[in-house]
C-alpha cells in the first residue's frame, strides 16, 4: 500500500518535505503577514530533485532580473505568493538558491539609503541653473 503524494506517484526525498513548508508558509503569510524563506542551497538534494522541484513549483506571470555582482533571477510560481530566486556570480555560478514565501522578495524593495540618493539626484536636476532661474 503507497501513501497518496498531492504532487506526485512517490516519496522524492526532499521535494514532498519542502512543498509541505511551502503550503504551510503561504498559510503563516495570509494570516499572520509573516514571510518565509528557504535557502535550497543549503539542502542534500539527489540527482535530478532541484529541477523536479522547480517544476513542481512551475513559473507564474512575473519575472524580474537584477544584474549587480552577477545576475540575479527571480520570479513567480505558479504559486502567487511563492517566489523563485537563483543568484550567480560573475563567472555564472550558481551562488545561491532560494524559495521565498512573501508578497514581494526583499531583493526587488527599493532600500531607504537608495532612494534618499535618487531624491537628491533628482532635486539636483530640478534646482535652477544660473540666469534661467524662474523665481
Amino acid at each position: 500500500m503507497s501513501a497518496t503524494h498531492p504532487f506526485g506517484a512517490g516519496p522524492r526525498g526532499n521535494i514532498d518535505p519542502i512543498l509541505n513548508e511551502v503550503m504551510h508558509a503561504l498559510d503563516r503569510l495570509l494570516t499572520d503577514n509573516e514571510s518565509t524563506a528557504i535557502d535550497l542551497s543549503s539542502l542534500p538534494f539527489g540527482p535530478g530533485e532541484i529541477e523536479e522541484l522547480e517544476e513542481q513549483l512551475g513559473i507564474g506571470e512575473i519575472k524580474a532580473e537584477l544584474d549587480a555582482l552577477g545576475k540575479s533571477l527571480i520570479r513567480e510560481t505558479i504559486y502567487p505568493g511563492v517566489w523563485w530566486l537563483e543568484h550567480r556570480n560573475t563567472d555564472g555560478e550558481t551562488a545561491g538558491r532560494y524559495i521565498e514565501i512573501t508578497r514581494v522578495p526583499e531583493i526587488l524593495k527599493a532600500q531607504d539609503a537608495d532612494i534618499g540618493a535618487g531624491l537628491k539626484q533628482l532635486n539636483r536636476r530640478l534646482e535652477p541653473v544660473g540666469d534661467a532661474a524662474v523665481t
